[in-house]
């Protein structure tokens, strides 16, 4: 099965030999990919909803992955099997992401890493990962589309940052001056900045706050973007 971009780093994100659950698996692509690959030799397909869970039931059919790949109806981790390794979640909010890790929180002890690619609000899950015991081991920056999209996979450890842009924009691309967040970086600011700048000669409440925030965000993104000026 060819993957797209996204889903095959995604996917190279998994330990070789985990156990995988991946959370809301759509169509199974992700599960479908590892074992098929010999990444794995056991891996199941989760979600809340049967469309897509028959959607990838179907697709495990196809590919006579049936011995190999378990497909669970399941509300986040709700029913996260004992023997799960590794669990991936992908394709959703920052928000939604955090508050399926918080609903699971009892069953995340269970489990040696984590592979996470939210779409929005990254700095709200790595506080999660640093507040229950999991270290950030390695991120990727990926553009499909014309879309950025944050992976990261998070192991069991001890770790914090200092700052708030830390949580932000993350340390291990910035540390490593990773040239597609330095474009992601740079390309926010710039949009930031014009959104602020449209509110000069105006005023109200609603926009006096949302100056506030912006430029709290484009304060963070300034010292991100300090590593790349670092020798």
């Amino acid at each position: 099965m060819e993957l797209s971009s996204r889903l095959k780093i995604i996917a190279s994100f998994v330990s070789e030999g985990m156990c995988i659950a991946d959370i809301g698996t759509d169509h199974g692509y992700i599960p479908i990919y590892l074992t098929s690959e010999g990444m794995t030799d056991k891996a199941y397909a989760m979600d809340v909803n049967r469309g897509p869970l028959e959607r990838a039931s179907e697709n495990i059919r196809k590919e006579g992955l049936n011995g190999k790949i378990r497909c669970i109806l399941s509300d986040g981790m709700e029913k996260l099997p004992m023997d799960a390794d590794s669990a991936v979640i992908a394709g959703m909010g920052g928000d939604l992401m955090e508050q399926i890790l918080m609903r699971g929180e009892d069953r995340l002890f269970r489990l040696s890493e984590l592979v996470l690619s939210p779409q929005s609000h990254w700095e709200k899950v790595r506080k999660f990962l640093h507040s229950h015991g999991f270290a950030i081991e390695k991120e990727a920056l990926i553009k499909e589309d014309g879309k950025y999209y944050i992976v990261i996979k998070a192991v069991r450890g001890r770790q914090s940052y200092g700052e708030s842009w830390q949580y932000s924009y993350g340390t291990y691309l910035t540390g490593l001056k990773d040239p597609l967040m330095e474009e992601y970086l740079t390309k926010e600011l710039n949009d930031k900045q014009k959104i602020l700048d449209s509110f000069e000669g105006k005023d109200s409440e609603h926009l006096r706050r949302r100056a506030g925030e912006l430029s709290c965000i484009l304060r963070e993104i300034k010292e991100a973007l300090k590593n790349y000026e670092m020798q």
